[in-house]
């Protein structure tokens, strides 16, 4: 059977293009030789679990330990310990059968009180193993408060007993970190702090692919089928996934099974079509990643990342918790930024969708009679749109403070979707937001800023970012969009209006106040 680049469930190397699964965790090793207890995270559908596995046949195939991945997935949903223990040992005996030789197999579990019933499955199954017993718990996620907080006890109550009466090395595997387990089961989120799990030895984060790696990976589709990457569509692939492994493989899939199937070859322009298939068809990673951002916690992060704000309302744990999600990282200097440019994209267009779907019909009178984009009447355009459904559309947006920026990119992208595309880029603490409208051979920079109330005009720093947008992008026009969101402004119809205005560079520009 011939393999494919796989976005589903655990790679195997007969099915999938693969690297080598252990490659992204060097350490974890010494963690299991060490007889530890661990924690390992990263966001979904990073290879956690394709990893685990790997590891866990290689050990047991040393001989040395009985290792396992076993999973808490079935108990989601139960909110009571005593529900979810049986559960959760029917799928561990399940997953022993399945995966280890009959002389390791657990034997029956024996009877104990609810509450402690996980506890003393382990500690049988320890001491009538002939060798020491490694568990990697996946999926600890799935886990209720009670249920967590009570199977982490169990742990450590039985940390105590090992390696003969208690697993030598267990693993907790999920997306969160230690801290975020000790909130979400009633711990207080500090080391050291009383808690229900305060065993660990330290946490593993299963990093993404590296430029390399995304190459290296591509590689072996030419190897099977002559079908070749080009550099350039392996560096843009780099580029728009930082080496998110989901994003890598979808790119890739989309490009050779879609886009182009007839083995030629994949160029940097197919990856790009990919990117925008992937993105509006919003498959299942990308839809359960939106989701999370309806959680208040995500919105106290993303939503000054996306306004070039502070982040002044949200905790370290609210900030640890979203780039755990993998939604955002530190960059070089140590900001905040979203996690790569394809999320970058996806985000605001989710944010976006209601102002979409609310958006009345119109002409597209933007364009030519031969399809190219005429600037003044797109100026028309938006200025007239705003003025009659700028009020209205902002009420739909999930994020009030960026509501007039995801306003204008839902306009944007029907103008967009003539044949163009829409560039974006955040800088959190810059006050603002650039966007690039591409169509044809036409660039039009577009900076948009907020007046807020008891601040300044932000017209002249507004002025000197787009110049220095302008520059970055060797354009010589575009606009600045300025946001009046002080209680005493003009009703929106009377302040929207156009200004001519010049840089501080000596571009001339259009200053649009809204």
């Amino acid at each position: 059977m011939a393999r494919r680049f796989n976005l589903g469930g655990p790679c195997r190397p007969d099915l999938h293009y693969m690297l080598p699964p252990l490659r992204r965790l060097p350490t974890v090793r010494s963690f299991v030789d060490g007889q530890q207890y661990f924690v390992l995270h990263a966001p979904r559908q990073t290879g956690k679990t394709t990893a685990i596995e790997a590891l866990a046949r290689q050990l047991t195939a040393e001989g040395a330990v009985c290792a396992l991945r076993v999973s808490v997935e079935r108990a989601r949903g139960f909110e009571s310990i005593e529900e979810a223990e049986p559960v959760v040992l029917e799928a561990w005996a399940d997953a022993a059968l399945a995966s280890l030789p009959a002389a390791l197999l657990p034997p029956p579990w024996p009877a104990a009180s609810p509450g402690g019933r996980v506890g003393r499955a382990l500690l049988t199954w320890a001491r009538a193993a002939d060798r020491p017993l490694v568990l990697f718990v996946d999926e600890i996620d799935a886990l209720a408060p009670p249920v967590l907080g009570s199977l982490l006890s169990q742990l450590r109550d039985g940390f105590s007993f090992r390696p003969n009466a208690f697993p030598a090395s267990l693993g907790l595997v999920g997306m969160r970190d230690v801290r975020e387990y000790l909130v979400a089961s009633g711990g207080q989120g500090r080391r050291g702090a009383g808690s229900p799990f305060n065993v660990t030895s330290g946490s593993l984060l299963l990093r993404d692919f590296d430029r390399d790696e995304i190459g290296e990976l591509y590689q072996q589709h030419t190897a099977d089928t002559g079908q070749c990457f080009t550099e350039g569509a392996i560096e843009r692939a780099w580029t728009l996934t930082r080496g998110q492994p989901w994003l890598v493989n979808a790119l890739a899939r989309e490009a050779v099974e879609v886009l182009v199937p007839d083995g030629a070859p994949v160029d940097a322009s197919v990856v790009d079509a990919a990117r925008e298939r992937l993105i509006r068809r919003r498959d299942t990673h990308l839809d359960s990643l939106v989701e999370r951002l309806r959680e208040p916690r995500v919105r106290k992060v993303i939503e000054p990342i996306m306004a070039g704000g502070v982040i002044d309302e949200a905790s370290d744990d609210d900030v640890r918790y979203v780039i755990e999600l993998g939604l955002a990282r530190r960059d070089a200097h140590g900001s905040l930024a979203i996690a790569n440019p394809l999320y970058a994209e996806v985000i605001p267009r989710a944010l976006a969708d209601a102002a979409t779907l609310s958006m009345p019909t119109f002409d597209p009178v933007w364009l030519t009679t031969k399809g190219a984009l005429d600037e003044g009447a797109l100026l028309d355009a938006f200025v007239d749109f705003w003025r009659r459904h700028g009020e209205p559309l902002m009420k739909t947006a999930p994020y009030h403070e960026i509501a007039p920026h995801l306003v204008t990119m839902a306009f944007l992208h029907r103008v967009a979707n003539g044949g163009g595309s829409i560039e974006r880029e955040y800088s959190i603490g810059s006050g603002r937001l650039d966007l690039c409208l591409r169509h044809r051979d036409t660039v039009l920079p577009i900076e948009l800023k907020v007046w807020k109330p008891g601040r300044p005009d932000p017209r002249d720093d507004g002025l000197r970012q787009l110049d220095r947008y302008l520059g970055g992008l060797g354009a010589d026009r575009g606009w600045l969009v300025i946001f009046d969101r002080r209680p005493d402004a003009p009703p929106l119809a009377d302040r929207t209006v156009v200004e001519a205005a010049q840089t501080p560079g000596g571009r001339a520009v259009v200053l649009i106040r809204a």
